[in-house]
């Protein structure tokens, strides 16, 4: 059972280190990046990265790394065939318990094999996505491998081949069946 848990800890600090090396790298692209309303959504669809862009429900899936950020910019998620992990700057819900963690919990949001987990991550928050981040634009899907993530005007929904998954928005989660 110990091993497990670290196993599911290697898992989730990598995937941490995934989402902020690809927030940085996408931040370096831009040419400065303007900062727009964290609570204001847009209509548009990412733009310029092949990799980042939304897919409908009847194109193949995706196996390349691919990240993106809720159109307020609050919310962002890296999906890859092993997992998503989703990041949240800024939320009302009370923060989920982690066992064994003093640090900050409830700003990350794990989904892979082991199934749905919150981190326990040390350092500040994550912060707004950035204008260089692709946008998921509301009612479009994104999907690689078995895992697909569904942006709405009431947060985005990640969901593996099972329907297992969650629901992350500013006010609430929830696990999926």
């Amino acid at each position: 059972m110990r091993s497990r848990r670290t196993l599911i800890i290697v898992f989730v600090v990598v995937d941490v280190l995934l989402v902020v090396l690809l927030v940085a790298i996408a931040l370096n692209r831009g040419n400065g990046g303007g900062s727009g309303s964290p609570d204001e959504g847009g209509g548009s669809t990412a733009s310029g990265s092949s990799a980042a862009h939304p897919s409908g429900s009847a194109s193949e899936p995706s196996t390349a790394v691919r990240a993106f950020a809720m159109p307020s910019g609050n919310i962002a998620c890296t999906m890859s065939v092993d997992g998503v992990t989703c990041t949240i700057a800024s939320y009302t819900y009370a923060p989920p318990v982690v066992g064994g963690c003093t640090e900050v919990t409830g700003h990350v949001l794990v989904l892979n094999a082991d199934g749905v987990a919150f981190s326990c991550v040390s350092g500040p928050p994550p912060a707004v996505a950035g204008d260089d981040v692709p946008e998921l634009a509301y009612g479009k899907s994104m999907t690689v491998g078995e895992y697909t993530c569904t942006s709405a005007t009431d947060g985005v929904q990640c969901v593996d081949g099972s329907g297992k998954g969650f629901q992350l928005a500013r006010a609430s989660w929830k696990e999926l069946p």
